[in-house]
């Protein structure tokens, strides 16, 4: 990725959330015997992508909140990293929705058999509301000088514009896989 301006950047990664809560607000009329269905190969159900993700709302939305708290000045555009393009690339997937690579999960990320699918979309919800929040917030912020610890390795730390692109390009994985699970179509992400 080329250098990209603030406000083009933002509002990208703002459409990308907005997708996906329209996507988990579908989710809402799902039977929780659908959610909880897991693929015949073993594959995680929705329900567990749900605290997936959540583990990872977890970590980067009050580690953003953190290094933001200072107010460092704002910047007129973006020169994505090495590092933030390598993560986010890892994160994507093909023009049919299949991922690139296939990654294990952090184990403090695999989630557990059973989950209470209704409480997990809700937090689901609130922290693609409060990313929203922050995307904004951001605005006012040089995503290039202030940095974020990454969730697996806390002494790397990305740039924030970095950060919001690979955690969004995550999050846009991982509704892909519940699409797949779920075998539909999403309107967004």
């Amino acid at each position: 990725m080329k250098t990209i301006t603030n406000a083009q950047l933002l509002d990208e990664l703002s459409a990308d959330t907005r997708g996906i809560i329209l996507f988990a607000e579908q989710l809402k009329a799902r039977a929780e015997s659908e959610m909880i269905r897991q693929r015949n190969d073993g594959g995680w159900s929705a329900a567990q992508v749900l605290y997936h993700l959540n583990v990872y709302s977890q970590y980067y939305l009050p580690a953003i909140e953190k290094a933001i708290s200072g107010n460092p000045p704002s910047g007129y555009s973006f020169k994505p990293g090495l590092l933030g393009n390598y993560f986010t690339g890892l994160m994507g997937t093909d023009a049919s929705g299949m991922v690139k690579k296939k990654m294990k999960s952090p184990k403090n990320a695999v989630p557990p058999p059973v989950i209470h699918v209704k409480e997990s979309l809700n937090e689901f919800l609130q922290h693609q509301h409060h990313l929203l929040n922050l995307l904004e917030i951001v605005r006012s912020v040089h995503l290039g000088k202030v940095r974020i610890p990454v969730s697996i390795a806390k002494f790397i730390r990305m740039k924030l514009g970095d950060t919001l692109r690979f955690y969004i390009e995550h999050e846009k994985r991982h509704v892909k896989q519940m699409e797949r699970v779920l075998e539909i179509t999403s309107p967004r992400a």
